[in-house]
């Protein structure tokens, strides 16, 4: 399923048009984004959480010359599926 094909399913389940079920996707991308930037977290109960995870530096190889080079430590979006998320899918 790609973001046209969700903002169509969620105009027909929530009964409003594409466009303000676009608008909706839209505002809560953007307020998940805004607070992992913040180092928050965002739960939604049965669904799953969303939160900031660190990556720690490293060394690792350049593919096409196969010099070492070191990888810096990252902060990263990560995601945790919710019980009943989970439940639905098996």
């Amino acid at each position: 399923m790609n973001k046209s094909e969700l903002i169509e399913q969620m105009a027909e389940a929530a009964d409003i048009s594409k466009a303000a079920a676009g608008r909706a996707l839209e505002g809560a991308v953007s307020a998940i984004q805004s607070t992992l930037k913040k180092g928050g977290q965002v739960s939604l109960v049965g669904f799953g959480t969303f939160h900031v995870g660190k990556r720690a530096a490293r060394t690792g190889r350049n593919p096409s010359t196969g010099e070492t080079i070191q990888i810096e430590a990252a902060k990263v979006p990560k995601f945790r599926a919710g019980k009943v998320l989970k439940d639905s899918v098996n």
